[in-house]
This record gives C-alpha cells, sequence and structure tokens, in this order.
C-alpha cells in the first residue's frame, strides 16, 4: 500500500465502517479548529495551525489520536481515565461512539497551546 497524500485518500483504504468514524474525528477537528489546515504528516491525517495540532489514524481495534503535546495529557487526566493511553496516545475503540466533547475540548486546548507558543516565540 503507498503512502496517502490526502486524508482523503487516507480514510478510503479503511472499510466504510472505519471510515464513517475517521471522517467523524476530522468533522469534530474541523468544528473545533477551523482555522487549522489538514495535511499527512509521517502517514497520518494531521491538523496544523502554528505547528502541528494533533494526528489521528485508524488501527486495528481503534481510532488513535495523537495530540502533539504532553501536557494535554495532565490536563484532561480525569475525562481520559475511561480510555487506555500511552505517553502520546489515546486510543478510541471501534466498539464505543467518538467522544465528541472531549476531542473537541483537546483541540480547542491545542490551538490554544499553539497559539500561546507562537505569541510568545513573535516576543522574542
Amino acid at each position: 500500500m503507498r503512502k496517502p497524500t490526502s486524508t482523503d485518500q487516507y480514510i478510503a483504504q479503511f472499510p466504510k465502517d472505519i471510515q464513517v468514524l475517521l471522517q467523524q474525528v476530522r468533522e469534530i477537528i474541523k468544528k473545533a479548529a477551523p482555522a487549522a489546515e489538514e495535511t499527512i504528516s509521517y502517514g497520518m491525517p494531521a491538523f496544523r495551525q502554528q505547528g502541528i495540532l494533533v494526528f489521528y489514524a485508524a488501527w486495528k481495534s481503534h481510532i488513535g489520536l495523537y495530540p502533539a503535546s504532553s501536557t494535554t495529557f495532565k490536563q484532561f487526566e480525569k475525562e481520559l481515565a475511561d480510555y487506555m493511553t500511552s505517553k502520546g496516545a489515546i486510543q478510541f475503540p471501534y466498539e464505543k461512539k467518538i467522544p465528541a466533547r472531549l476531542v473537541t475540548a483537546i483541540i480547542k486546548f491545542r490551538v490554544k497551546e499553539n497559539l500561546e507558543k507562537a505569541a510568545l516565540k513573535k516576543k522574542k
């Protein structure tokens, strides 16, 4: 399988039921970060706004969400307690509904974080 060059191409390579979940995640992110641009990075769909906000990907049994910040996990520790997490990943099992409110909150947090970092860089 060739590396996808667009988010549409990435999503299209999966079975229909997984495409629906990926599209849901994509739409939640777009709504939460309307100024962010879609890209493919490391072979996965991602959104960037003053740097990468988040990656997401489909796996054997879950959708992985990869906020590009370790502070995200500290900020949302309680909300993430019901999900498998690792140092940089959150797993949303296929058999559960995508938690739109949680994903929205994470994305808005990441936008704020990236904008603050960009403002600090500008001051220097």
